[in-house]
């Protein structure tokens, strides 16, 4: 299996579940702009869309969409605990989470907030909108550790994928001591980090340190 990312982007969250599920995979880095792999290959051939993530399969099929990916992803380890059992309450909170980050963050940061010539208007209305969710996340994560109770999800790395946007755009995530102490929480995480290390986002500890 190969997993097609770009460094920070939403391919972010199938890469943590990956890495959490124990799965075994290729990482292939794309460049958005030229559309190209790091060996100098044709994404677009892969994707016809250009984005990321992407999953090619062993039999070859091609598959996206960040949202299924992880559920799919998840799947395949169910001893990890990253998708409850399907039809149970827990996988519908699961599948819950997993819809609010597609609508109400994921698409709403982009591509507005990373459209340069998007009206300042525009951009406004977006910011507005985010601190009401963030704040309603701040509010739910007061009394658990992650978004459906006290175990991580597949629901919880897209969050803290699309959440961690807020760092390269000058969101102040202070205000919300809750979704601040979460995402730090999450970030500590072993497979999490190795995830952050691989892409290129945070420096891998120096050899011999201990945490």
């Amino acid at each position: 299996m190969k997993l097609y990312y770009s460094p920070a982007a939403c391919s972010l969250a199938p890469h943590i579940v990956a890495r959490e599920a124990g799965l075994a995979f290729d990482l292939v880095k794309v460049d958005l702009a030229s559309h190209k792999t790091e060996t100098g290959g044709d994404y677009l051939a892969i994707n016809p869309r250009g984005l990321v993530p992407a999953i090619q399969l062993d039999d070859g099929e091609v598959h996206t969409e960040a949202a299924a990916l992880v559920q799919y992803l998840a799947e395949q380890a169910p001893q990890s605990n990253l998708a409850p059992p399907a039809g149970s309450k827990e996988r519908f909170r699961v599948n819950q989470w997993l819809a609010f980050v597609a609508s109400e963050l994921h698409k709403t940061i982009s591509p507005w907030l990373f459209q340069a010539d998007a009206a300042d208007s525009t951009k406004q209305a977006v910011r507005d909108k985010l601190g009401r969710r963030f704040a309603e996340l701040d509010r739910h994560l007061a009394t658990r550790a992650y978004l459906t109770g006290d175990a991580f999800t597949a629901a919880d790395a897209y969050a803290f994928t699309i959440v961690n946007w807020s760092n390269f755009l000058k969101i102040d995530l202070s205000p919300y001591v809750n979704l601040s102490a979460y995402m730090a929480r999450v970030a500590a995480r072993p497979k999490v980090r190795e995830a952050l290390v691989a892409e290129g986002l945070v420096a891998a500890a120096p050899e011999g340190a201990t945490a």
